[in-house]
């Protein structure tokens, strides 16, 4: 039998870079690349939200952990390795993003993997990233070039490759050059390039400023000159990654620094919501400057059958109200509606009653206005709306909601002479947690390394209590209820809501914990 005689296809290799850590800091173009990858190898300094771009595409790590051990698909940690594993990758068909903290030419090894590529016949194509060169200084509030202190910058690095027998780094002449030096993991080397340049002539009272983890929550600045800066960075325990900024420019810091001085600058926030709906929360808490750490106390799931509310839903036009509860509840009845070839024409006639403004958002996503979303959100406050409305005896409700709804708004529609039906649209289940993963987390809590655990219902409340309950009277955060029904539900836990939300909504979350 004759082969084909087609060549096997060949993937292209994408060295992306993905900034210095602050996930909004990805290329349009590095985030399109993601989205169509089949495999993503990243960096040690890779922020994992990127990550999030590639949901489709297999993982490998290939970075380097030093006296670490590195996550257990881990065994490209060798820069050899890594080249030739980016080449059997592409041989397979693949299409592979190299995802490299930074920019991949700038310190980041990205010039040998392409070399290596390119002996081999891959194809690929380099996605610059930000560098840490300019936006940690710029996070920290330094002008790397600025005209009244420096005209010229120098990136350099200060950790160079330990198998060579002489440096490339020209100290003298860098301590010549009157404008900034920045210097890429300076940690390990700090008193020595100090040294150096002071011997080369730059003052001992030179400006320096060390950064860690730059354009991160968890951003921490040093601030001293040449002649102190060893002995601070050694009191203050800098770690890598961290980078350093030398010369002049450095006291535009006290000037126009802005990162550090965001609301919630290095406060630590546990988010206890559902995993698929926390993430625009923790952007908008990233982006105010806070460290976020999930930990999903809840996951919304499916009815197990649908028979109830398939059978409310053929007998919709018979309801003289729908009444939706949450957010949640709105775009499963919604979606489910979708699914039975019905749509909004179906609800004509059909009045329909939110609890909150948020529920009620969600149904204008598609076409429809609620009819009545009383200004307190809990059921109280519908019922009470719904009273003032007009005579409840003889009408008839749809409640579509969560399988754990308290049973009070039945009950009291029930009492003043409704007629109701309850249809199951979701399910409120509890996340199942590795126990070293709550260990983890609990003594975070107890150590006061998290200051604020929010709580956005009363479910979330109730399985966070289930998991923690017995270390609640040593419970360093304080806690954060987005409306009165979380509040109770915390209070019936024996635990005071440090702060509630007078808007029952995300931004109003922001807006209560804001104030400290």
């Amino acid at each position: 039998m004759k082969a084909s005689g087609r060549k096997p296809k060949i993937g292209t290799v994408y060295l992306v870079g993905a900034g210095p850590g602050d996930p909004g800091l990805l290329t349009l173009r590095g985030a399109e690349l993601l989205g169509k990858a089949e495999a993503v190898v990243y960096d040690r300094l890779v922020n994992p939200r990127i990550l999030e771009f590639a949901p489709q595409a297999e993982r490998f790590y290939g970075g380097k952990y030093p006296k670490t051990r590195a996550p257990k698909n881990s065994e490209i940690t060798d820069q050899n390795r890594i080249n030739r594993f980016l080449v059997r990758l592409a041989l397979r068909g693949k299409t592979v993003v190299r995802v490299k903290g930074g920019d991949p030419f700038l310190f980041g090894r990205g010039g040998e993997e392409a070399s290596y590529l390119k002996k081999h016949g891959i194809p690929f194509e380099v996605v610059p990233g930000v560098s840490a060169g300019l936006a940690v200084p710029a996070y920290a509030g330094i002008a790397v070039t600025d005209r009244r202190l420096a005209s010229s910058v120098v990136l350099t690095t200060g950790h160079e490759d330990p198998d060579k027998k002489k440096s490339l780094v020209n100290w003298s002449r860098l301590a010549a050059i009157k404008g900034t030096i920045v210097c890429f993991m300076p940690t390990r080397n700090l008193g020595a390039i100090a040294e150096a340049l002071i011997k080369a002539g730059r003052p001992g009272r030179t400006p320096v400023c060390v950064i860690e983890r730059g354009t991160l929550p968890s951003q921490r600045t040093v601030e001293g000159t040449l002649a102190t800066i060893r002995a601070i960075a050694r009191r203050e325990k800098l770690r890598a990654p961290a980078l350093a900024v030398i010369g002049e420019a450095a006291r535009l810091r006290r000037e126009i620094a802005w990162f550090e001085k965001k609301s919630f600058f290095g406060k630590t926030v546990l988010v206890t919501r559902a995993s698929s709906q926390a993430s625009v929360f923790c952007r908008m808490l990233e982006n105010h400057g806070a460290r976020v750490v999930e930990f999903p106390c809840i996951e919304i799931l499916p009815p197990e059958d649908y028979d109830a509310l398939d059978q409310a839903l053929k007998g919709i036009g018979n309801f003289d109200w729908l009444i939706l509860t949450s957010p949640n509840g709105a775009e499963h009845f919604l979606a489910r509606m979708r699914a039975l070839g019905m749509d909004s024409r179906d609800l004509a006639g059909v009045r329909i009653a939110c609890v909150g403004f948020a529920t009620a958002g969600a149904l204008l996503k598609a076409g429809l206005k609620a009819d009545l979303v009383p200004e307190v959100f809990t059921s109280e406050a519908l019922f009470a709306a719904l009273k003032a409305e007009g005579e409840i005896r003889g009408r008839r409700f749809l409640l579509a909601r969560t399988d754990i709804a308290p049973p009070f708004l039945k009950q009291a529609l029930e009492g003043a002479g409704g007629f109701v039906a309850e249809a199951t649209v979701y399910r409120t289940v509890r996340v199942k947690h590795r126990p070293a993963e709550v260990l983890k987390t609990a003594r975070a809590l107890l150590r006061g390394d998290i200051q604020y655990a929010v709580f956005t219902s009363a479910s979330t409340v109730d399985f966070f209590f289930e998991l923690f309950g017995k270390y609640k009277r040593r419970l360093k955060c304080r806690f954060i209820s987005i409306g009165p029904v979380t509040s109770r539900a915390l209070r019936a836990h024996g635990a005071k809501p440090y702060r509630e939300a007078r808007e029952h909504t995300m931004e109003g979350l922001l807006e209560v914990m804001s104030r400290g």
